[in-house]
């Protein structure tokens, strides 16, 4: 059997085992699924068993999770809920997130460009990620939960941002220029789409919600497809273009009926984290190339080092973030939070990659450090919240 094949029956497989490990270890511990996914995704790969070898197919699928996941990002934000003092609070926090990065990021690297790319790197933030824990949590409404989701946003949008001005391998004229014309278009977009009623899209929506026409499925990719072109003719990360897809999807549907925005949601949910997602997180884990990080002692001892970064450079900052009357353990998970991260952090080490400006060894331990954030802040994070509650509860009782 060819690799493709292989890989084809076997990150399925790995895909419907993850969520049952998930549920059998969370009757002791919560754990975000996407460890499992990642995991295994090692176990399979040629780290370990050997009997998953990245294929440009099944990496076609990954890019295309890895989109479908900014666009859940951008659908699920719901702006008017964390704007003022959350969204401006996350926004300080992000800026100095980024310039402890970059300093971080120039003293660590050979060079000030590689600098860079370790910093915008360190001032991440998985919201993606974070969203279905904060969701399974039944924490996006709490004061919390929102403090979170306003950090993640700006953890997430300012890193593409910084991408498409210093990453896009243009003068920062230009780059802004380009950027300046993709915010323009796919804001005006976005604006006419709130100001329209959009009945004529909402009726189609409901008339095939339950038949094989599908039409809001379809026209979610066909937006999502559109703005990712766009966002890469114009040369920026085409993160950029799915995330915004995620906004004007959420502006297209609101005045759909209560109902029928529902029974979309899932339909989404079901194709992103039913599908596309977990074949991206698989896939990382697959090409995650484990033998050279443990080959050399110096970019193994780098990955604690960028973990530590996590926390200190993008978790500490967003204390100012916190909402008002957090405990301790609120803050501490606000921070755990925060520094996790792992999907900008393979966008942005692939591009270093292919410029050939970031070392690879850099690239593999800071994607390393990320799937640990991954791995262990949301599960601490969690702990952290859920005692807090029990400590409130108990103090109410």
């Amino acid at each position: 059997m060819n690799d493709l094949l292989l890989s084809l029956l076997l990150i399925p497989l790995v895909a419907t085992a993850a969520p049952l490990l998930a549920a059998a270890v969370g009757k002791v511990a919560k754990v975000p699924l996407v460890v499992f996914e990642i995991v295994l995704g090692i176990i399979i790969g040629p780290s370990v068993l050997g009997w998953a070898e990245p294929t440009e197919f099944v990496k076609v699928l990954a890019d295309l999770g890895l989109a479908m996941l900014f666009f859940m990002a951008g659908n699920e934000i719901d702006f008017a809920a964390i704007k003022g003092r959350p969204l401006n609070r996350a926004s300080l926090a992000w800026l100095i997130s980024l310039g402890g990065g970059l300093v971080a990021g120039i003293l660590l690297a050979p060079t000030p460009a590689a600098g860079v790319f370790i910093g915008v790197a360190l001032a991440s933030t998985a919201l993606g990620t974070l969203l279905p824990v904060l969701r399974d949590a039944k924490e996006l409404s709490t004061p919390f939960g929102k403090a979170v989701t306003a950090i993640g946003t700006v953890g997430e949008f300012g890193p593409l941002l910084a991408i498409s001005l210093f990453l896009s391998g243009r003068n920062l004229g230009p780059s802004l220029v380009v950027l300046v014309g993709f915010v323009l278009i796919s804001g005006t977009a976005v604006w006419l789409t709130g100001r329209g009623s959009n009945k004529a899209i909402h009726r189609m929506v409901n008339l095939t919600l339950h038949t094989s026409g599908q039409f809001a499925v379809r026209l979610v990719l066909l937006i999502l497809a559109l703005l990712v072109g766009l966002s890469v003719a114009f040369g920026l990360d085409m993160l950029l273009g799915a995330f915004a897809a995620g906004v004007l999807w959420r502006v297209l549907i609101a005045g759909a009926g209560h109902h029928d925005r529902e029974v979309v949601e899932h339909k989404l949910d079901a194709v992103a984290f039913g599908f596309l997602v977990p074949v991206f997180f698989v896939n990382t884990g697959v090409d995650f190339d484990l033998a050279a990080l443990l080959a050399d002692p110096l970019v193994l001892a780098l990955v604690p080092l960028f973990l530590v970064l996590f926390l200190v450079v993008r978790g500490l900052p967003n204390l100012l973030a916190a909402p008002a009357g957090a405990t301790s353990r609120d803050r501490r998970a606000i921070v755990l939070f925060a520094a996790t991260g792992l999907p900008i952090i393979v966008a942005v080490t692939a591009i270093g990659r292919e410029r050939g400006l970031l070392p690879s060894g850099i690239a593999t331990a800071l994607i390393g450090a990320g799937m640990l954030s991954v791995l262990l802040f949301p599960l601490l994070a969690l702990l952290h919240r859920q005692r807090s509650l029990k400590e409130a509860d108990s103090e109410l009782d």
